[in-house]
């Protein structure tokens, strides 16, 4: 089964607007004079068929009567258009074909992300953003429930797949980016729980291919950012007796065919589960739909965090289920023994044995023989052929029952969040629709008894307690009449005779249940109510009850069975013996959890489910409802078939004509005047034309609101007034066309302050970072100044280094040349021959243009070699040694060449400065050393012995 939306580009736009309220009260009560004009307007209104399929919401249909309403739902369905607006209420209409594109993932960016998805074309996605928006919190956050309803076949089950999946997308979008991960998982175990529990949970019907043979709520759960967090599932009333009995041309549950269809060789041999074997309780297995697909199923355990063991283990059990319905039992001719097994049974059975790892013989003699307690004493009575049968069918549906319950606790535990991390929630209700097969029995009774809880819910919420606030508030009011189904609800749980009272009673007494006993008693306590009858030509216990969705005939026979859903305690015994880890833990904790009761106190299967019911119904009272009708177009599920008598009936069931009257002619949206002052009292402060006073109380609190309404609607007339908003005793009521026209003004007061607010803060930035920029100017300048200071600072302490160290080699330097002038006096000391007149008026001549040797003795070195740019002389005269010590200690550069000393002795060397020449000394100079006395003496010498002295080139 699928269902599906068609999408048209244009908008809608939803209002109560006042022109139907006139249509509204004709088409309700009109008298019977009027009729005729009625009918005329009818059929006015139908000559335009061709443009029937533009109403978007049927509120805009005038007059509202079944006829138009249905005209245009059949327009409309004609052109693919399969959502329609009822006022609050959305239709959908079941194409029973996908049209995957409707739903993708482009056409929920585009609701989600639109200003007002409401002016959109009618899709089940508008009411889930709605629902989204409102958790928000327009005026404070308030948790949310998504009630699908119709009858089976309807799309009540894709309706809500659909609504996960949106939620599973918007609200798990996050640009953090190391939670990414963790909402990825979250998201994807929340769609995953659907395969697993649509493939446990749903089955193939008459109706529908993937009918929902359970009620399951699921609260998806929200942080305060809106983000998906987590999500837990509730359910209600599995239909545990499908396992072993189908009724005729029915399924059992997916997962059985999916293993059948699904499993590969090797799990086949492990499951003992041949191609070719056939299974009682696998009826029209050769039936191919979309939901057979095991490997959907296997992905969702493994994404759950369900491992290969587990998941063994509980297909293990599925297939031992199956062996065991394929057991038979045949009556025994003596009563004292035990029913008999054919060959095929006993291998059948032991082959479950096996697989549910029990005893073959404690299985074989728990389903034959019962043990009855006589006082202390255990008694063994072998069971009838029939007592086998039920003990069989029992035991299966008890295992399947604890692993439904065990996969329902495993998702909770998987996929829900800690309430310290989640503050509001969201809840999407899919329950069985109403039911009404050929034969109706427990199961269909607790069906349809939540259908008419869900049904009084609808109406006391919008069609009753909306028409009593509007008196309450002082609205002038005219009553629509409805459909109120609170007698049917007496009639079925009523206090303190009722048809469920009356059952629980027959189940809890100690005796065999007769179904004619039952009867006697239902039309003895019930005859005064008129929504139950009974046919007295009829042989078969029965009795009827009218339903607000249609009369249903009930067999009385095995309900009161049903209801008691005893199971032996040897079964429970046995399977809490298994050696299968998961049957042992399952039926353990439930022994543990549930002890064994006696007596009155035994819960029914009717009390549980009332229980569960009623928790349910207090949460959807604390939460804002929001209601998605889904029509079921034609009984035989045939795509674009559109039957008017099906379609008819479903409309008048679920009230869909009075729905649209009230949302026509009311006010659907009601504020309490705190909170509406709270919220738009801005409009009034920035619009210049009153000054509202938010803090005002009581009746000065009234005349503030409708100051403020006034504000929002000066531009038009005061008729106009009151078609659009009403100011009551303690609420205003509004329109959605009102709430529109406020929320617009709102947001663009809003729009001018943030735009005023930019702009203070983009001043306020641009000033604080002309300021920012001077400051760092002026730290620039003052660290530049404080650098260049320590630089210089830094240079003169290099100067005053430096000429402290050229003053020191300047006194040196005259310290040596003043020890140098003092070798004259030492020269002339000494004994030696005079000086020619020639040699010493030649002093400064060149020397090498004398012939012979001279002998130089009374000139210092300094004055010979003052004048001489190059000499060559040949030195044999004493004293000598102290002139080469000052020659070779001053080893000073020059600007032309270098200065060269060379021996005439056969090394090239100076032997010693003290030892006398043997020969003659050329010295090679150019210019005398105190002439350069400035420059900074060389630094490398090369010292290769104590009395060796090298004269190297220098710069």
């Amino acid at each position: 089964m699928s269902s599906a939306d068609d999408y048209n580009v244009g908008a809608g736009h939803r209002n109560g607007g006042a022109a139907m309220k006139g249509s509204t009260h004709k088409g309700c009560s009109s008298p019977p004079s009027r009729n005729d004009s009625l009918q005329g307007e009818v059929q006015a209104f139908l000559t335009e068929e061709d443009q029937l399929h533009t109403y978007d919401d049927l509120t805009k249909v005038n007059p509202v009567t079944p006829t138009t309403v249905l005209k245009c739902l059949q327009a409309r369905y004609s052109v693919k258009v399969f959502y329609t607006h009822a006022g609050c209420t959305l239709v959908a209409l079941n194409p029973f074909q996908p049209i995957p594109e409707l739903y993708c993932l482009d056409v929920m960016k585009e609701y989600h992300c639109a200003p007002q998805p409401q002016e959109f074309k009618p899709h089940i996605f508008i009411v889930a953003e709605e629902a989204y928006r409102n958790v928000q919190g327009q005026l404070e956050p308030v948790n949310q429930s998504l009630v699908v309803s119709g009858e089976s076949g309807a799309g009540k089950t894709w309706t809500s797949r659909c609504l996960m999946n949106y939620y599973a997308t918007v609200a798990a979008t996050t640009s953090v980016v190391k939670n990414q991960d963790t909402v990825e998982r979250i998201e994807r175990r929340v769609l995953d729980s659907n395969p697993i529990m649509e493939a446990f949970g749903n089955a193939c019907t008459l109706r529908n291919n993937n009918s929902s043979r359970f009620g399951k709520y699921i609260q998806l759960q929200l942080d305060r950012g809106q983000l998906l967090v987590g999500a837990s599932v509730q359910t209600y009333l599995l239909e545990k007796t499908r396992v072993a009995c189908q009724p005729a041309n029915e399924r059992n549950f997916h997962i059985f065919y999916q293993m059948m269809k699904g499993g590969t060789d090797g799990q086949r041999k492990e499951w003992m589960m041949p191609r070719d074997q056939h299974f009682v309780w696998l009826p029209n297995c050769e039936k191919a739909i979309e939901e057979d697909c095991l490997v959907q199923t296997v992905d969702a355990m493994v994404n759950l965090g369900i491992d290969k063991e587990k998941q063994q283990q509980i297909f293990r059990t599925l297939a031992g289920i199956l062996h065991l319905g394929n057991v038979g039992f045949s009556s025994s001719t003596d009563e004292s023994q035990p029913c008999g097994l054919d060959e095929k049974s006993k291998d059948f059975l032991q082959s479950s044995a096996e697989l549910l790892r029990v005893s073959t013989e404690e299985l074989q003699t728990c389903l034959r023989v019962r043990t009855l307690k006589a006082g202390k004493q255990s008694v063994l009575k072998p069971c009838s052929q029939a007592e086998c049968s039920v003990r069989r069918d029992c035991l299966a549906k008890v295992i399947y029952a604890q692993i439904f319950e065990w996969l329902v606790t495993f998702i909770n535990n998987s996929i829900c969040a800690d309430k310290s991390t989640w503050s509001n929630f969201i809840g999407v209700l899919d329950v069985y629709g109403f039911e009404c097969f050929r034969i109706n029995n427990l199961e269909q009774l607790c069906i349809n008894y939540a259908n008419e809880k869900l049904q009084q819910h609808f109406v006391a919420h919008y069609l009753r307690a909306q028409q009593e606030e509007y008196v309450s508030e002082g609205l002038e009011w005219s009553f629509v009449k409805y459909q109120d189904n609170q007698s049917c609800l007496d009639l079925l749980e009523g206090s303190p005779i009722s048809v469920f009272s009356l059952l629980n009673e027959e189940s809890r007494l100690n005796r065999v249940s007769d179904a004619k006993t039952l009867k006697v008693r239902l039309e003895k306590e019930l005859s005064d109510n008129a929504n139950i009858s009974w046919d007295k030509f009829s042989k078969v216990p029965h009795f009827a009850v009218a339903h607000y969705a249609g009369r249903v005939n009930y067999l009385i026979e095995g309900m009161v069975e049903k209801n008691k859903d005893p199971v032996p305690p040897e079964l429970i015994r046995l399977l809490q013996e298994s050696e299968n880890p998961l049957l042992h833990q399952v039926f353990t904790d439930k022994e543990a959890e549930n002890p064994t009761t006696k007596g009155l106190s035994k819960v029914t299967v009717v009390s549980k489910f009332k229980n569960s019911l009623e928790s349910l119904m207090k949460i959807l009272h604390a939460t804002t409802p929001h209601y998605t009708r889904c029509i079921k177009p034609n009984p035989d599920c045939k795509p674009m078939t559109f039957k008017k008598e099906e379609v008819i009936m479903q409309l008048e069931a679920c009230g869909i004509v009075e729905t649209i009257h009230i949302s026509a002619a009311g006010f659907p949206i009601r504020i309490p005047f705190a909170s509406f002052m709270q919220r738009y009292k801005l409009i009034a402060r920035h619009s210049g034309s009153h000054s509202v006073d938010s803090e005002a109380g009581g009746s000065a609190l009234h005349t503030e609101v409708e100051k403020l309404v006034s504000v929002v609607l000066r531009d038009l007339s005061r008729e106009k007034h009151k078609t659009l908003v009403h100011c009551g005793r303690t609420k205003v009521f509004l329109t959605q066309a009102m709430l529109d026209l406020l929320e617009d003004q709102r947001r663009k007061v809003l729009s001018q302050c943030s735009f005023s607010i930019q702009c203070c803060w983009r001043r306020y930035l641009c000033r604080r970072r002309h300021a920012c920029r001077q400051s760092a100017t002026l730290i620039q300048a003052v660290v530049r100044s404080w650098l260049v200071r320590k630089q210089v600072q830094k240079w003169n302490k290099a100067a005053g280094v430096i000429q402290g160290t050229w003053r020191k080699w300047k006194a040196l330097m005259k310290s040596l040349a003043e020890a140098e002038l003092d070798d004259a006096k030492d020269l002339m000391e000494e004994d030696a021959p005079v000086m020619s007149s020639l040699v010493r008026e030649r002093g400064s001549v060149q020397l090498s243009t004398i012939q012979e040797p001279v002998t130089v003795r009374s000139w210092p070195m300094g004055l010979a070699l003052a004048s001489a740019p190059s000499i060559t002389m040949s030195l044999t005269a004493t004293g000598f040694q102290k002139m080469m010590s000052v020659m070779a200690s001053i080893n000073l550069p020059s600007r032309k060449g270098e200065y060269k000393v060379k021996t005439n002795q056969c090394t090239q060397e100076l032997a010693s400065i003290r030892a006398q020449p043997k020969g003659s000394v050329k010295l090679h100079y150019q210019r005398s050393p105190l002439l350069y006395a400035h420059r900074q003496p060389g630094l490398k010498t090369d010292v290769t012995g104590l009395n060796e002295i090298l004269l190297e080139k220098t710069l």
